[in-house]
Parts: structure tokens; C-alpha cells; sequence
């Protein structure tokens, strides 16, 4: 066997594996020898089928299956012996193997094609700056939470008129259509103009409303008559809605009733206590939000300042042979970029890791895991439930086949990867308000 590397540019290059019959044959006669013992066919006792006839109706598929085996690991072994990095996986051109004649040739050459990482350098100190934003929680988010929990644990009233605020119950159909469909509008995202024609109406009022205007997307327009966003597909918009309720969600009381609604029995028992319990939660809850976005920009700054040069014609096909005819040119043009600096990332991360023996231990996936579920237990209100948490993660981190393990390995490397990188950084502290923050990251 015969294995050459060929180096088109610096990121791409194709390796060949030649084979003659020597390379082969006793493998493929092994194996022949093999089916004959274990064969199944009629007219002969098994184990007792001759060679030749087992060559004759099989030795095709076993030459071809053998020899893709043998230029499979070769190509493997090759790769890992000589250190390649590579992206992505080989190539085979398609165009060569078509035109192998399995029945009268005797020596075989494959071309693949491989994508190369160029040599690079990640560079962390204090030339690399970013900012970190701590959200200053001032009395107009602390007040607007305490009206959002007010409003969530509200009592739900049917009054007879409408006002600014209330939703409205009732029918939608339309003339000439078999379309009729009960639903709940709440105009508290609608224009001004479209809030207005829902103020002031009463059980029976009819209002004409065009869906297009009222819900910028089609998945809401198609929820509203109960139809799948498929399905809008020549369907005229507009209706007529039929009032049937007026519904109107009344503000909670400042009182204890609320204060242990939303942080559970005897947590806090005054409002100053109540507002300064919703500013600490608002600080925990935006500062994973910050630290999220710090991560980011970390990742977006080195990726930067890394130059990586990427074989992106190769990769480009080999996403689209890898989506197996689900992914199209323009799906991958879509979304390459997005592609291409992940990759990138990992690379860099990668590289960090290994410079600095970063490796993900046991005992750091399993807190990882615990944190992440008693998270998701608190979210849902169930509480910590501390003494069946080991049994969680046990069973947590053995689930998908191992899956689960390595996506929190690979999570605490990476948190690992960006503490290291902020210890060797520049990063500036800055205070800014929460709608600074939402629009310094919607840019």
C-alpha cells in the first residue's frame, strides 16, 4: 500500500492511497473463507459451502467492502501518524470511485480531499481589552418588576367596558369563509392606533380587524384563526371579531399574600424588604445575562486577533454532503460566517487548553451538572430537592448514550478556557442602565 500527501495550498490537500492485489487478497480470501463456513444456502449443509461458489455470488461485495475498510483506516492512521489537523472529515472524489471496474481491476488508487488548519498563534495579555457591563438596578426597573409581579399574580375581572390594558375574548370569522375560531386578543404590543379600536367595546361588539396589521409575524396571524403558518398561504386576513368577554387582570396588593407568592413563606416580610429581595434577584438573574455577553466579546475579540485561515470551498462542501441532500448552497451561504467563527473559536479554545494542560475533571462536570439542574428545579418551583440530587446527575450524565458527559465536559472546558483568558486580559468595569444594556446588545 502506497499513501501520498498532496499539498495544494496551505489549507487544502488531497492524500492518495494505492493498493495492488498483494495489499488485499489474502484478506478477501479470508474473509470468503469465513462466509463459506457460516453461509446459509439451499442444496448445502452448513459450514460445508464450497469457496468458489461463495467467491462467485459474494466475492464482489467482500472485495469491495474489505478494501473501503483498509483505505478507511489507512487514511485514518495516516492522519493521526503525521499529525495533520484537519476539518471536517476526507472527501472521497466521487467521480474516480465510479469509475472502478471491481471486476477486472487489480490494483485500486483513491483520491480524498482534506481540509488544513494553518499554524496559529492566540495571543492573551493586555492588549486584548473588552468591557464588562454591571446593570445598575434603579428604582424604575425595581418598579417596573414589582408591577410586572403584581400583574402576574393578579385576580382576573370581566368588566362590562373595555379600557387601555384589558384583553378581549371572542370570535373571529369572516364572510364568505367557513373560518370561524374562538381566540383572546391583547392588543399590548399594537400600535397606538390599533390598541384604540379595542378600548371602550362591550359583549357583542363586532370590530373588523385586519390580522396582517395587528401581528408583524405569521406564525401569530395563523394563531389567531388557529391555522398553521403553511396554511395563511391565500387566506384573507381580514375579519370580523365578535367581542364575548372583556377580560382585565387587576394589580396584586403590596402585602404578605404577594411577598410569599413570589419568594416562598416568610422570606421577606415588609415591602422595603420585598423591593430590596427583587433588586438582588434582578442583579443575579442580569448578571448571568452580562457575564454571557462578556463571554461573547471575549470570543468575538480573539477571534479577531487570531488570524485563521479556513479551507472555506472544502468545508462548504463538506456541510453540504454532510446534510446528506437536507442542506442547500443557499442555507449554507445563509449561515457559513456564523459557521466559520465558531470554528474558529473552537480552534482557539483548543489551542488554549492544550498550551495550558486545561482539562475537564470529573468532579468539576458533576458540579456543573448539579448546578445546572437545581437551577432548572428552582425555575420550576420545585425547590432544590438535595437529598435525590446525586441520583439527578447520575442519571443526568449517563443518559443519550454518554452524550449528555461529553456536552458538560466540553461546557466546563470552555468556562474553564475563558477564566483562564480573563485573568490574562484588560477588562474595564462600566455601569449601565438595563435599557443601555439591551441596546448595546441588539446592535
Amino acid at each position: 500500500m502506497d499513501i501520498t500527501l498532496d499539498k495544494q495550498d496551505s489549507n487544502v490537500a488531497s492524500i492518495k492511497v494505492k493498493l495492488n492485489e498483494a495489499d488485499y487478497q489474502s484478506k478477501v480470501d479470508e474473509k470468503i473463507k469465513d462466509y463459506s463456513k457460516k453461509a446459509q444456502i439451499k442444496g448445502f449443509r452448513p459450514g460445508k459451502v464450497p469457496q468458489s461458489l461463495v467467491k462467485k455470488m459474494y466475492g464482489k461485495s467482500i472485495l469491495v467492502e474489505e478494501i473501503n475498510h483498509m483505505v478507511s483506516h489507512a487514511i485514518q492512521d495516516y492522519i493521526r501518524d503525521n499529525e495533520l489537523k484537519i476539518l471536517g472529515e476526507p472527501i472521497p472524489n466521487q467521480q474516480q470511485i465510479e469509475t472502478i471496474d471491481w471486476d477486472n481491476q487489480s490494483d485500486f488508487e483513491f483520491e480524498y480531499t482534506i481540509g488544513l488548519v494553518d499554524d496559529f498563534t492566540v495571543s492573551l495579555d493586555k492588549k486584548v481589552k473588552v468591557t464588562q457591563y454591571d446593570i445598575e438596578v434603579n428604582d424604575k426597573v425595581i418598579d417596573e418588576t414589582v408591577d410586572n409581579v403584581r400583574t402576574q399574580f393578579g385576580k382576573m375581572t370581566n368588566p362590562e367596558v373595555s379600557e387601555e390594558g384589558d384583553m378581549l375574548f371572542g370570535t373571529l370569522t369572516q364572510e364568505g369563509s367557513d373560518i370561524v375560531h374562538d381566540t383572546t386578543i391583547d392588543p399590548v404590543d399594537f400600535t397606538k392606533t390599533n390598541t384604540k379600536k379595542f378600548v371602550g367595546k362591550k359583549k357583542g361588539d363586532v370590530i373588523s380587524v385586519d390580522l396582517s396589521k395587528l401581528y408583524k409575524e405569521k406564525a401569530q396571524q395563523a394563531a389567531q384563526i388557529g391555522k398553521t403558518e403553511d396554511e395563511l398561504e391565500g387566506i384573507d386576513l381580514k375579519f370580523n371579531f365578535e367581542v364575548k368577554n372583556v377580560n382585565r387582570r387587576e394589580l396584586a396588593e403590596v402585602n404578605q399574600e404577594l411577598f410569599d407568592k413570589t419568594f416562598g413563606p416568610d422570606t421577606v416580610s415588609s415591602e422595603e424588604e420585598f423591593r430590596a429581595k427583587i433588586s438582588d434577584t434582578i442583579s443575579e438573574n442580569y448578571s448571568r445575562e452580562t457575564n454571557a455577553w462578556l463571554n461573547k466579546t471575549i470570543q468575538d475579540e480573539l477571534i479577531k486577533n487570531t488570524p485563521i485561515s479556513l479551507p472555506d470551498d472544502f468545508l462548504k462542501n463538506w456541510l453540504k454532503l454532510s446534510g446528506e441532500g437536507k442542506v442547500t448552497d443557499a442555507d449554507i451561504e445563509k449561515e457559513y460566517d456564523i459557521y466559520a467563527d465558531q470554528l474558529r473559536w473552537n480552534l482557539i479554545s483548543n489551542e488554549i487548553s492544550k498550551e495550558n494542560e486545561i482539562k475537564p475533571e470529573h468532579e468539576d462536570i458533576k458540579e456543573a451538572t448539579r448546578q445546572m439542574i437545581e437551577a432548572q428545579f428552582m425555575g420550576s418551583g420545585l425547590g432544590q430537592m438535595a437529598d435525590q440530587m446525586d441520583s439527578f446527575v447520575e442519571h443526568y450524565l449517563q443518559g443519550e448514550n454518554g452524550q449528555n458527559y461529553m456536552k458538560m465536559a466540553e461546557q466546563v472546558q470552555q468556562e474553564k478556557v475563558l477564566d483562564l483568558v480573563k485573568d490574562k486580559i484588560e477588562i474595564k468595569s462600566k455601569k449601565v442602565s438595563l435599557d443601555k444594556f439591551k441596546e448595546i446588545v441588539n446592535q
